[in-house]
């Protein structure tokens, strides 16, 4: 119980950090839809390892009735996920998510069809996800990633890059020998 408490109180002050219009801890507890997603789906993840599918999915289902955020109890969520103005994101249920990542409204971190076994994203660790972007498939967005709004990401992006369009395509890294020739070339010509 004592760590369920201190993962929620990490999650809140998370909030709080990443919120300009945040003001209190309470204010974040009760009225924002991330930490209550987050609450519920803790719970429900808590039967989903028992393998008490029906509970989890029916606390689950709870929650995005609640709050219009759908994190499917198999999910795996690190600590300080933030979701910012919740309504329709969708977290599939072989998704991984690492710690301090931000998710704006709209956001799916999907399938790409009805294939068996791990058919979701992993993303890394401070990794920001812009409002309406689709991450799907079993492909890994990597540590410190920006994905734009409403980009399409179908390929795996690695660490420290910025992806925008539909679809995604990498603009900028810390690396840039990781970027297309072309589309580094288009990148430093609109920079300019």
């Amino acid at each position: 119980m004592f760590k369920f408490i201190k993962s929620i109180k990490y999650d809140i002050d998370n909030v709080l950090k990443n919120d300009p219009a945040a003001r209190s801890s309470v204010e974040v507890f009760f009225l924002y839809p991330t930490i209550n997603a987050l609450i519920h789906y803790k719970v429900a993840h808590f039967f989903y390892e028992r393998r008490i599918f029906f509970i989890a999915r029916l606390i689950s289902q709870f929650a995005r009735f609640l709050t219009g955020i759908e994190i499917h109890p198999g999910a795996k969520i690190g600590k300080g996920l933030f979701i910012d103005h919740g309504m329709g994101v969708v977290i599939g249920e072989t998704a991984e998510v690492g710690d301090n990542v931000l998710l704006y409204h709209g956001v799916t971190l999907g399938g790409t069809g009805k294939e068996k076994g791990k058919r979701h994203p992993t993303v890394g660790n401070n990794v920001v996800i812009g409002a309406g972007a689709k991450i799907l498939g079993p492909i890994t967005i990597g540590d410190n990633c920006k994905v734009g709004a409403n980009s399409v990401v179908l390929k795996n992006i690695p660490e420290g890059s910025t992806v925008v369009g539909i679809p995604g395509k990498i603009v900028e890294s810390k690396n840039t020998e990781l970027i297309n020739i072309g589309d580094y070339e288009k990148f430093k010509r609109c920079a300019e």
